[in-house]
């Protein structure tokens, strides 16, 4: 997939939003000046349509759009440090001028109120912009709007109090400046990755903290950074890379998303945390000049992860044909045993499977661990690994031919 093709579709996903929030009919325009001659009429934005002229924005303002357009006023940009603007219009940095422009333009008419019922929108720039609001005043980023809901024929237009500087660090830049990704960054230095995660991209990484990495077995890491093993390194590290930028609601919407390396990762949404693969996405949407990053406290072993829950899975249909007889022939104690037994034994597969597996288990062995009555115990078991079960995805029917009879005592029916 080239470069334009996703550019193309990162603009079309920053539409989307847009649309479902617009209203049925645009807003009306007031008269019919485009959203830069609204500005020039102003006189406030000097600085401001010089900088759209030279970098060669005029035109494309001047277009249908509708654009959404965040206008610091001369003054905001006369905060900026010494210098700072006459540099940005020198020949020389126009590509960041130019990044610095589109993070100011939305697509799409997005009024005031409507943005004040989001928490974020997506720009030109394909960046995020954060919008929050402060008593009455709607801030973007850390900007203040002054003036809202200045109508033009191809928009409209948000005074703001400050010039709105997006992520000028690439991708590994980002995790360079958090400190908490120095295995990460080794192993990309390792696998020859350095180039094309500082390139264009953009790409969606999931990014594995020192941390996560210090979960693998003893000796993973090392053995993975071997020459020798430069294959395989790529493979694990282009598995936590997709093609374009995609945010957190992109990712659960998508459900499952292609890597670089050929297979996908699957993303949903369980306890409230969004998972990605098995690993837990601890802090989300983090932008960078190329890209979003997601961090995550495990790392994607490409097929681990569903080998693992397929064995996982095996484990519970077996412990369950096994303790169910017993139970129902009086042997809650037995029962209860193999149950444990059989958790244990998931619990130790770890970060290869998905984090709300390994709660749930890891909750049903804390309270049978306190629970003296066999009954209970094996019952307080029986509802984890069923929990955990559903939670690996598997298939149900499998899962018919092993259940216990039902059986009735004190009023209640249940099943071990």
């Amino acid at each position: 997939m080239n470069n334009q093709t996703i550019l193309r579709r990162v603009l079309a996903g920053a539409l989307l939003p847009v649309a479902l929030i617009a209203s049925p009919t645009p807003a009306p325009a007031q008269g019919h000046d485009d959203v830069v001659d609204v500005a020039r009429s102003a006189g406030a934005f000097e600085t401001l349509l010089a900088a759209v002229e030279t970098a060669g924005l005029t035109h494309t303002l001047q277009g249908d759009g509708p654009f959404t357009v965040l206008a610091p006023t001369d003054e905001a940009f006369a905060a900026l440090p010494d210098g700072t603007v006459e540099a940005l219009l020198q020949p020389e940095n126009r590509d960041r001028l130019t990044a610095i422009l589109t993070y100011h333009v939305v697509p799409g008419r997005v009024t005031a109120a409507q943005a004040a019922r989001l928490s974020g929108a997506a720009t030109v720039n394909g960046q995020r912009l954060a919008i929050s609001q402060r008593g009455s005043s709607l801030r973007i980023d850390d900007a203040t709007v002054v003036s809202a809901d200045v109508g033009a024929s191809n928009g409209v237009i948000h005074v703001i109090d400050s010039v709105l500087l997006p992520e000028e660090a690439s991708i590994l830049g980002v995790a360079r400046a958090a400190g908490s990704f120095g295995t990460l960054l080794a192993a990309v230095d390792a696998a020859g990755l350095t180039r094309d995660l500082m390139g264009d991209g953009p790409f969606t990484v999931f990014a594995p903290t020192d941390d996560a990495f210090a979960q693998l077995p003893a000796g993973t890491v090392e053995s993975l950074l071997e020459p020798a093993n430069r294959g395989k390194l790529q493979e694990i590290l282009t598995y936590h890379v997709a093609s374009g930028r995609l945010y957190g609601a992109d990712l659960l919407e998508a459900r499952s998303v292609r890597t670089l390396a050929g297979p996908s990762v699957d993303v949903r949404l369980t306890g409230g945390r969004v998972v990605a693969g098995g690993a837990e996405v601890v802090s989300a949407d983090i932008d960078a000049s190329n890209g979003v990053v997601h961090v995550i406290d495990a790392v994607l072993i490409p097929g681990a992860s569903r080998e693992a829950s397929a064995a996982a899975a095996q484990l519970i249909e077996r412990a369950i044909s096994l303790g169910a007889p017993l139970f129902n022939s009086g042997d809650a104690e037995a029962c209860a045993e193999v149950y444990m037994v059989t958790a244990e034994a998931i619990m130790r597969m770890g970060s290869r499977l998905p984090s709300d597996v390994r709660d749930a288990l890891s909750a049903a062995i804390r309270e049978a661990e306190h629970e003296s009555d066999p009954r209970e115990r094996a019952w307080t078991m029986r509802r984890g690994l069923d929990t955990a079960y559903d939670a690996l995805g598997a298939s149900r029917g499998r899962m018919e031919s092993t259940r216990a009879p039902r059986r009735s005592g004190g009023g209640s029916t249940a099943r071990t």
